[in-house]
C-alpha cells in the first residue's frame, strides 16, 4: 500500500486533509510538531473537559482514524530559526516561512525512513498571509527538498498537480478547491465526513503576538545559549531587565508556584512572607539585582494584605536562604537598619518610572 506522511496539528484543516487521503486507500502516518510557542489548548466542543493541547488533540485524531503518529518537539535548534529567519518575520517575531521549511525538512526525513511517497498538509491557499501563498508554497517546497511532493488536499485544485497526482497515486478529482480565510467550507465538509467534536479550527503561535514577541526578542538579544527553561519562563509573569539581568515577577498564586518550580542552579528566588508575588532572577545575581527584585515584589504585593509590623522576603540562591526584612511592606517599609541584616533593608517599592524603565513586557 502507498504511504504518506501527514502533518497533523490537531486542528480542523489537517484533520480534514488526513481524512481525504485515507478515503483514497492510502496509508497515512501522522507527524505532529510541538513547540514552546504553541498557544493552542485543547479544543472542540468539550474543550473544558480535556487537556493536553495540540499534541493531545493530534493523538486523539490519530486514534479515531486508526493511524500511527509520531510527535516531534521543535527543539533548541529551532531557536536558530527564530533568531535568524532567512525569509523574515511576520507581524511579531514569527518566522512562518522558515518554520514551514523546518517542519517539512523533518517530514522529508521521516518520509524516507518509513518509505512513504509524499507529504500531506492541511494548508489552504490564502488562509495565512505569510506562509500560505502560491509563491511561498513553491519556496517552501524547494528549500525543504520536497518539490512536487507536498500535497494540499483542501486547495489542490488551485495548484499545479503534484507528483502523486500525476502518477495516479492520488485521484485529483477527489481533491478540493478551498481558498481564503473563511471557515464555512471546512465546517460543512466536517459535517459531510461525519467528523464531529473536531478540535480547534486553527492552532496558534505566540510568536505572532506583538507583546510576547518583545519577551522573545529580549531573550535572544541578551542570551546566546537559550535553554528550555528560558522558553517556558517566557510564558509566565511580568518580565524586567536590570543591569542586564532578567527578573521575572509572578502575577498570581499559580505563577508563584510555577516560578519556584522553574528555578535552576544559579538562579535566585525571592518569596515574601506576606501576600505578594514571587520573583525569579535568572542566572547570577548580586545584591543590587536582589534588592531591585525585592522592590518589584513590594510594588506588586496585594494591597489587601494584612502586612503590619515586620515582614520578610526570603532570598534563596545556591541552596542557601537568607532574608530581607521589611516593615509594613505595603505602607511603610522600614527605614532603619535591623540588627545584622543579610542585606540592607528595602526602603521603597519600585515606582512607576522605575517600572517602565525596566519592563520588558
Amino acid at each position: 500500500m502507498v504511504k504518506a506522511v501527514a502533518l497533523l496539528s490537531g486542528g480542523l484543516d489537517s484533520t480534514l486533509a488526513v481524512k481525504l487521503i485515507l478515503d483514497q486507500a492510502i496509508e497515512v502516518h501522522a507527524l505532529n510538531f510541538t513547540s514552546a510557542f504553541c498557544t493552542c489548548n485543547s479544543g472542540g466542543k468539550h474543550k473544558e473537559e480535556k487537556g493536553g493541547g495540540c499534541r493531545s488533540e493530534a493523538r486523539e485524531v490519530a486514534v479515531k482514524f486508526g493511524i500511527p503518529i509520531k510527535v516531534i518537539a521543535k527543539g533548541l535548534d529551532y531557536i536558530d530559526v527564530v533568531r535568524n529567519p532567512r525569509h523574515g518575520y511576520g507581524k511579531g517575531i514569527n518566522p512562518c516561512v522558515d518554520c514551514r521549511v523546518y517542519m517539512f525538512k523533518r517530514a522529508k526525513k521521516y518520509m524516507e525512513e518509513i518509505g512513504a511517497s509524499f507529504v500531506v498538509t492541511g494548508e489552504v491557499l490564502g488562509q495565512r498571509p505569510m506562509s500560505q501563498r502560491r509563491d511561498t508554497f513553491m519556496t517552501i517546497e524547494k528549500e525543504s527538498g520536497l518539490t512536487g511532493l507536498i500535497l494540499r488536499p483542501l486547495c489542490a485544485k488551485h495548484l499545479e498537480p503534484t507528483i502523486p497526482e500525476k502518477t495516479g497515486i492520488v485521484d485529483r478529482q477527489r481533491l478540493l478547491d478551498m481558498a481564503g480565510r473563511g471557515r464555512r467550507p471546512q465546517i460543512e465538509l466536517a459535517g459531510e465526513l461525519n467528523i464531529e467534536d473536531y478540535p480547534c479550527p486553527s492552532g496558534g503561535c505566540l510568536l505572532t503576538d506583538k507583546i510576547f514577541s518583545k519577551k522573545v526578542r529580549d531573550l535572544l538579544d541578551n542570551k546566546k545559549d537559550v535553554t528550555a527553561k528560558d522558553l517556558h519562563t517566557l510564558k509566565i509573569g511580568r518580565h524586567f531587565r536590570y543591569n542586564g539581568v532578567k527578573i521575572v515577577v509572578s502575577r498570581n498564586e499559580g505563577e508563584n508556584k510555577g516560578l519556584k518550580d522553574m528555578a535552576q542552579d544559579g538562579d535566585t528566588v525571592l518569596e515574601p512572607s506576606f501576600p505578594g508575588p514571587v520573583a525569579l532572577i535568572s542566572g547570577p545575581a548580586y545584591d543590587g539585582e536582589v534588592e531591585m527584585a525585592a522592590r518589584l515584589i513590594l510594588r506588586y504585593a496585594s494591597k489587601k494584605a494584612d502586612a503590619v509590623g515586620q515582614g520578610t522576603i526570603a532570598v534563596t540562591r545556591d541552596g542557601k536562604t537568607s532574608e530581607i526584612r521589611v516593615s509594613d511592606p505595603l505602607l511603610n517599609p522600614v527605614s532603619n537598619p535591623v540588627s545584622n541584616p543579610v542585606l540592607n533593608p528595602v526602603l521603597n517599592p519600585a515606582d512607576d518610572k522605575t517600572i517602565e524603565g525596566l519592563r520588558v513586557c
